[in-house]
């Protein structure tokens, strides 16, 4: 059955038609999203909802929609979108960071045309017929000085179109290198530095509790007598009652904003001061960058709900779907190393310790941690998948460590996962041949070579004659056929296992028989979705 998609937003005809064009069973309703209630009522029918701002994705609506797996948004905002509640429903959710960073840096350089020329002021007066010519008397951007706080994929198109302005730019970023900076030709510095040198300020980083208030009152005041600060990134990175004070002692000389601490902006420090121009966000608000961000949210969904691909998500690793092609068996061993443990292990997790070696080392690993973890999770919590799974490991306060390492045995690659509880330690590894077929290659530290089925009988006992045969005549006189069986031990006369792989799910009748007879330490039978 196709996946079904819900366009709850204004997108353009041409998105739509994409998800029609990919074999999506798509429902295009764009004014559902004003209506809460009835998006609530209908959203269980869906894979998918592809929204803009007016839907709100709250919790109430994920606990209406149990087939939902992705929600996409079409613009780089999401605060429209409880995702703490999703991550835990184990919803995937998508942004599209790159097809308004044009249109949001163009619309940052003509705020600062704006504010530098008094443009909306100037404008206005002309308007009422009064040519005050005298009375505006603006500053060239030309040999000014730019801070640019927040060089990242917007930020770092401000700073071209400023050089291109012949600015000297000035760039605070924490995550930003000196190869980088020498490569976009500017100065990178520290914040202290840029508040004091420069003569323009604007700010491309996301609200954080590292970046709110990140021009507060104090940093205000450091900045040089004459600054013009420009914000068209997000609300709640300036302290607007203290810049509205340093307008007013005439300390800064401009402000133009696009974002506010609050929206929609009906009241506001800011407002109705000399030389603050104000917009009622419109960064992303061009005919170019609206179907940009709609045309890639559809492929995105589109993507996912097909391949598995994850492009773009913010509360699960991305995937390519290059990526997702060639890590495919990898990702499906992950869930079953993880689903193995998870059923043996019946006291509560401490921690969760997994090695990758070989040429599986430098794949996507944050992807296969997920995969990991969500195998272990599901002995209690059916429902969990690769997005809610690593939510549940934190809330449950349990450790998660990663190691990679080259190639170090017989295997080109192999990954090994290793539970710690109160009262022991439990690893598994695994690899994938040849044949795209998984296979657990270790229990316990013995060796094996087992294939993974969709039942599957796991036993322990001490290395002793006869056991092969008691397990072989137990299932035959019970009618379960044994499709593999793989057998190890560590030492002659030490500690053995055996894994049956079966057609059919053992009857409890041969699981107390097998108990039964005293030969065995552990009778465990083991479930796998192969599908």
């Amino acid at each position: 059955m196709a996946p079904k998609v819900l366009v709850s937003d204004e997108l353009s005809e041409t998105a739509v038609q994409i998800f029609r064009d990919r074999g999506i069973d798509v429902d295009f309703q764009p004014d559902l999203g004003k209506d809460k209630d009835k998006l609530a009522e209908i959203i269980g029918q869906y894979d998918g909802l592809a929204i803009r701002s007016a839907t709100k994705v709250t919790d109430k609506i994920l606990a209406a929609a149990p087939n939902l797996k992705v929600v996409g948004r079409a613009g780089i905002g999401t605060d429209n979108i409880d995702k703490d509640a999703a991550s835990k429903k184990g919803v995937i959710v998508m942004n599209t960071p790159f097809g308004n960073t044009i249109t949001t840096a163009e619309h940052a350089i003509a705020m600062m045309f704006a504010v530098a020329r008094q443009i909306p002021e100037a404008s206005a007066s002309t308007h009422a017929g009064k040519w005050e010519k005298s009375k505006f008397m603006g500053v060239e951007l030309t040999n000014k000085t730019l801070g640019v706080i927040g060089a990242g994929n917007i930020g770092s198109i401000v700073c071209d179109r400023a050089r291109g302005l012949r600015m000297k730019v000035l760039a605070y970023d924490p995550f930003l290198s000196d190869e980088k900076a020498a490569k976009m030709q500017v100065e990178k510095v520290e914040l202290d530095d840029l508040l004091k040198r420069a003569d323009f300020i604007t700010l491309h980083v996301p609200l954080t509790d590292a970046t709110r208030n990140v021009l507060s009152r104090e940093n205000l005041e450091k900045t040089k007598k004459g600054v013009r600060i420009i914000n068209c990134a997000r609300g709640g990175l300036v302290d607007e009652e203290a810049l509205a004070d340093l307008l007013k002692s005439g300390h800064v000389a401009g402000a133009a904003f696009d974002v506010f601490s609050v929206e929609p902006a009906v009241d506001n420090p800011l407002f109705n001061l000399p030389n603050v121009v104000c917009t009622p966000h419109l960064g992303a608000a061009t005919t170019e960058a609206q179907e940009n961000v709609a045309l890639q949210v559809a492929e995105q969904m589109s993507n996912y709900l097909l391949t598995g691909a994850v492009e773009n998500a913010l509360n699960m690793p991305s995937v390519t779907a290059e990526e997702a092609r060639i890590m495919g068996p990898w990702v499906k061993l992950a869930g079953h190393l993880g689903s193995f443990i998870g059923q043996m292990t019946d006291e509560p997790i401490k921690a969760i310790n997994i090695l990758y070696d070989g040429t599986v080392s430098e794949m996507n690993l944050d992807a296969l941690n997920c995969a990991v973890i969500a195998g272990i999770m599901k002995k209690a919590n059916p429902d969990v998948n690769m997005v809610s799974a690593p939510v549940i490991a934190k809330d449950k306060g349990i450790q998660i460590s990663t190691t990679n390492q080259d190639k170090s045995g017989s295997f080109d690659g192999y990954i090994k996962v290793t539970v710690v509880t109160a009262k022991r330690e439990r690893s598994i590894a695994g690899t994938v041949f040849s044949d795209g077929k998984p296979r657990f290659i270790q229990i316990k530290g013995i060796n094996i070579d087992a294939e993974i089925g969709a039942n599957m009988l796991y036993t322990t006992n001490e290395d002793v004659p006869g056991i092969i045969g008691l397990l072989g005549n137990t299932m035959g006189k019970n009618g379960v056929n044994i499709a593999n069986f793989t057998l190890g031990r560590n030492v002659v006369g030490g500690e053995a296992i055996a894994l049956l792989y079966v057609d059919d799910p053992i009857p409890d009748t041969v699981l107390k028989t097998l108990e039964g007879t005293g030969m065995f330490q552990q009778v465990k039978p083991l479930a796998f979705d192969v599908a």
